[in-house]
């Protein structure tokens, strides 16, 4: 297997350990499957903002409406790439990570109808372009396969990289590779989505690519810088920060709240498990709790063996322990 060139530094592992968390409260709210009407209007939104990444112009009231099987006023592609967008992501469940056959199929699908070579390697050399200046010249055509079955290897590998790490490289990868004769965006952000459902199932109802829409300049600036250095860090950097933010967003989205002390100080236990942590940040938690029901929370949980605790009044420290 040979290993795409990254390094992993102590901000990637700090920004997983911070997802890791975020989706420890998250599953500490015991919620497990969203309402039908967030899972459609997030997935939506994630269309919507891949393709106009791409320079498609519809809006996410369009996406609906085609969604819907209403008639809108277009441009027939843009209609057209919103069809195709919308059938794959319904098959989102369906798709095999680790399988390149699924991918190509995927990308068939994708662009159907759109480029003749749909589901095909490209059998020409490209550049891409920011207007007329080339921003950077892909691998030539016959190095494809090889570098495909590369990527597919190390994404299959078992080792001790993350999914989360892996998701963002294999991202990259797409983006510098660039398989196919268009469509590589849009693939590229669906397979991250994909490869991060199988870290953890949550990521079926989060749309990264929302936030990657609006950070955009600085999306396709580190692909830039990334492409110049040789390695893909400074994405992956990029992307986990994203991701992360696209679950606080989400957990923002959530209405429930644990109502009890001791649903709180579960739902703590899975963002914190042994790490210390402060009173301040037990509060960051819970949207609607004062600082005195954190503390009597935080009380509770030392009081009945769930917590220890050093250091005395704002300069305390707690953390869960096993007491088997």
């Amino acid at each position: 297997m040979i290993k795409p060139p990254f390094d992993i530094t102590p901000t990637i592992l700090n920004q997983c350990l911070n997802i890791a968390q975020q989706i420890g409260v998250l599953q500490g709210l015991r919620y497990s499957t969203p309402p039908v009407e967030l899972r459609r209007t997030n997935q939506l939104k994630g269309i919507q903002s891949s393709l106009a990444i791409e320079g498609n112009t519809l809006t996410l009231d369009d996406i609906t409406a085609i969604n819907h099987h209403q008639p809108i006023v277009a441009k027939p592609r843009e209609v057209l790439e919103a069809k195709n967008a919308l059938a794959v992501y319904k098959k989102l469940t369906h798709w095999q990570p680790y399988s390149m056959e699924s991918f190509k199929k995927a990308h068939a699908m994708m662009m159907q109808d759109l480029i003749k070579e749909a589901g095909h390697w490209r059998t020409k050399n490209v550049g891409v372009y920011a207007g007329k200046q080339l921003t950077h010249m892909a691998p030539p055509a016959e190095k494809i396969p090889q570098l495909m079955r590369h990527l597919f290897e190390f994404l299959k590998a078992q080792d001790d990289i993350s999914l989360l790490i892996k998701a963002c490289v294999f991202h990259y990868e797409i983006e510098f590779i660039h398989p196919f004769m268009d469509g590589n965006g849009r693939i590229g952000r669906l397979w991250q989505q994909i490869i991060l459902m199988c870290f953890n199932p949550i990521f079926e109802f989060i749309p990264v690519e929302t936030l990657i829409k609006s950070h955009q300049d600085e999306y396709y600036d580190v692909l830039k810088t990334c492409d110049h250095i040789g390695n893909s860090t400074a994405f992956i950097e990029f992307s986990l920060t994203l991701i992360h933010q696209a679950l606080r967003a989400f957990y923002d989205t959530i209405s429930y709240q644990p109502k009890t002390a001791k649903d709180r100080l579960m739902t703590a236990q899975q963002a914190f498990s042994r790490k210390e942590f402060s009173r301040k940040e037990y509060s960051s938690l819970f949207k609607s709790i004062s600082t005195a029901t954190a503390s009597r929370d935080l009380a509770l949980g030392v009081q009945e063996g769930m917590l220890k605790k050093k250091g005395e009044k704002a300069r305390t420290l707690y953390w869960f322990f096993d007491r088997n």
